[in-house]
């Protein structure tokens, strides 16, 4: 029997690793066999996650600190991979921000900021590891991820940066899957809904929100841990080699209404 979504032996750098969705993903990934290189820029918090994987599921982990605007760290993150693993299959960008204002109110940093982080944090890493890993191996699952926010506004939390930055994501995934496609790598976004993490417990918990989801999300709740994770394993399986250029809301319908 053929097991479609056995990663055992691929690589996966994930960004953003050091907590919530991040941890999540790069979990899922483990558990299907999958090396794991945790980056983020808090190196205490990726040594506790790169423990929990190696204890949890038994893979290589190697956890490095990285600020994905930093083009030079990001260069060393590859480099530093590919001497060890030799290899990098998987990407998955979920280094991100999110500033929340009236767009009127926002300031010129706050804009650069989030495009700096989400958007061109995004490419930085997303080019290192294709000229220096995919593309000479002619082989590649990129996983960008982006938003709902990034196909649709939004009347509950003005976050205009964000919605651009995402949106930016979105059509960057296109763009890359259509430029490097030919080469065996495949390169979708996923669009998360609101996800339960630590940081946005409260919030979504609270009285205004639940009934705000009543109205809003078609599932009439917030995404519970782990219903991230068959998109994330679906995304990076060998078999999903003709799944390109795709964004995946994963949102109990939040977009479809």
């Amino acid at each position: 029997m053929k097991n479609y979504f056995d990663l055992t032996g691929n690589v996966a750098i994930v960004t953003g690793c050091s907590g919530g969705l991040g941890v999540q993903m790069a979990k899922a990934l483990a558990n299907q066999g999958c090396n794991i290189v945790p980056i983020a820029r808090r190196m205490e918090k990726l040594n506790e996650v790169a423990e929990e994987l190696r204890r949890d599921f038994g893979v290589e982990v190697m956890p490095i600190r990285c600020d994905v605007t930093d083009t030079k760290m990001v260069e060393d993150v590859v480099k530093q991979v590919m001497d060890r693993f030799g290899r990098i299959d998987i990407l998955v960008n979920n280094a991100g921000t999110g500033a929340v204002a009236p767009a009127e109110d926002i300031t010129d940093e706050q804009f650069e900021h989030e495009f700096q982080i989400d958007l061109f944090g995004t490419f930085k890493v997303a080019r290192a590891v294709a000229k220096h890993a995919m593309l000479p191996a002619k082989y590649g699952r990129i996983i960008n991820i982006a938003s709902m926010y990034g196909l649709v506004g939004n009347k509950i939390a003005p976050a205009s940066p964000y919605h651009a930055a995402k949106g930016g994501v979105v059509n960057l995934t296109r763009a890359l899957a259509a430029e490097w496609g030919k080469s065996g790598i495949t390169v979708n976004s996923i669009c998360p809904g609101y996800f339960w993490t630590p940081l946005t417990k409260d919030t979504l918990e609270s009285e205004w929100f639940k009934e705000y989801a009543k109205s809003a999300i078609p599932m009439e709740r917030y995404g519970k841990e782990g219903e991230l994770d068959s998109a994330v394993i679906f995304l990076a399986s060998p078999c999903s080699s003709y799944v390109n250029g795709i964004a995946v809301p994963v949102d109990g319908g939040y977009t479809c209404v």
